[in-house]
């Protein structure tokens, strides 16, 4: 019998979603998975908001509109499965003034061409029944959005991968990739107990979301599109404050950016939180508020998409500096959805990195991106809604790669 061994670099909740996918898919295949930090789910799938989003804002028939509505279904039914948390909480989606109507139409009418199931259309008094402390004109009500814990499905699909015989390298990073001999040979770090010789795969998939662009390089990948970091601040609601939110309030998308804007999101493991916003990172790796890095501040600034992006939405990132230095100016928006939280009922909470792949024209790239070459699929952008998503990229990124039965 000959078997095909499948790498995985990254052991972020796609990365894992992709190596069980093939285990189940295909039970003779040996998953390789191979993720620098010492734990999975560190970066993106350990720093998000933890929303399983209904599929509201993605454009019609595109990857993220598909995935997400599909994704969704996948991930409720993996929770049920492992006992992992998971609460349909809902959110409202609120145009706190007549001049959002026109924004807040178009996204009513993407909603529901992408079938969001439940979707109600609520006024001022439909609104104070679903959020008592919410302000608005008008509201989109999305009963099937949730929370969940991405760290512990990350958790648990890793579990599956090592059930099925596959392998998970901890504390392994990928420093260089070649072909040879009709296989690809991945090197690696010696940083852990695996680390440090190569290995050979027969396919390889690239998952390493904030060091995507680097590792497709690796591969032979195009420079475009280029990771520029965005960096997204939380603050936590004090717990006086807390029950005056019973799920989230979102506000109407910027259609120029593909943030969704600050808003106000329960968490499966109590709390409530307000955030994130969205200001350039100088690291990809660390999360302190001053975290500096010149490798990756550098990538940054040589890139031409990003004075391209920076000079037409200079003003825009003004606006984000004022809230990044100060509480008051960075609930100034949120408290428009909810007055009775001010500056003086939150304190500030821990931030996560964005991996948003920009264009060399400036444009920031919306829609998932997955690229196939010579035996290896790199997944070049993956945010929000990736990790709602994870199981539908899974099977998708599995049917592409074209992995018939092994021979016997």
């Amino acid at each position: 019998m000959t078997n095909r061994t499948i790498g995985i670099v990254g052991g972020g909740i796609i990365g894992l979603a992709v190596g069980r996918e093939v285990a189940r898919r295909f039970p003779d295949d040996q998953v390789v998975v191979f993720e620098k930090e010492d734990r999975l789910g560190a970066h993106q799938t350990g720093h998000n908001s933890g929303v399983v989003h209904a599929g509201i804002y993605y454009a019609p028939g595109s990857l993220k509109a598909q995935l997400c509505t599909r994704g969704r279904h996948l991930l409720e039914e993996y929770c049920a499965e492992r006992s992992l948390p998971y609460e349909r909480c809902g959110k409202l989606v609120v145009a706190v003034d007549d001049a959002e109507r026109a924004r807040f139409d178009a996204l009513e009418r993407t909603a529901r061409e992408n079938g969001v199931p439940g979707l109600r259309r609520l006024d001022g008094s439909g609104i104070a029944d679903v959020e008592p402390y919410a302000a608005g004109v008008v509201a989109l009500h999305s009963p099937h959005t949730g929370i969940t814990d991405y760290v512990a499905i990350a958790r648990a699909l890793g579990e599956d991968v090592e059930k099925a015989g596959g392998t998970v390298h901890l504390s392994t990073p990928v420093t260089a990739l070649r072909a040879r001999a009709g296989r690809l040979v991945v090197s690696t770090a010696q940083t852990g107990a695996a680390g440090g010789h190569p290995y050979e795969v027969d396919r390889l998939v690239l998952c390493a979301g904030l060091e995507s662009d680097r590792v497709a390089r690796l591969a032979g990948g195009d420079q475009a599109p280029r990771i520029v970091p965005f960096r997204g601040e939380y603050m936590s609601v004090v717990a006086a404050k807390q029950d005056l939110v019973r799920g989230m309030i979102y506000p109407v998308p910027d259609p120029r950016y593909p943030f969704l804007g600050v808003h106000f999101t329960r968490r499966v493991g109590g709390g409530l939180e307000v955030g994130p916003n969205a200001f350039l990172a100088l690291s990809r790796q660390r999360y302190g508020r001053g975290s500096f890095s010149v490798r990756d501040v550098a990538d940054t600034l040589g890139w031409p998409g990003f004075w391209r992006f920076a000079g037409a939405h200079w003003r825009t990132g003004l606006d984000e500096i004022r809230g990044v230095l100060s509480t008051r100016a960075y609930m100034r928006s949120a408290q428009r959805y909810v007055p009775a939280i001010g500056p003086a009922d939150v304190t500030r909470a821990g931030l996560g990195l964005r991996a948003q792949a920009v264009g060399r024209d400036g444009s920031l790239v919306d829609d998932f991106v997955i690229e196939q070459r010579d035996g290896v699929t790199a997944i070049r952008n993956a945010p929000s809604p990736a990790a709602t998503s994870s199981l539908a990229i899974a099977e998708h990124v599995v049917d592409r790669m074209g992995l018939d039965a092994p021979r016997r």
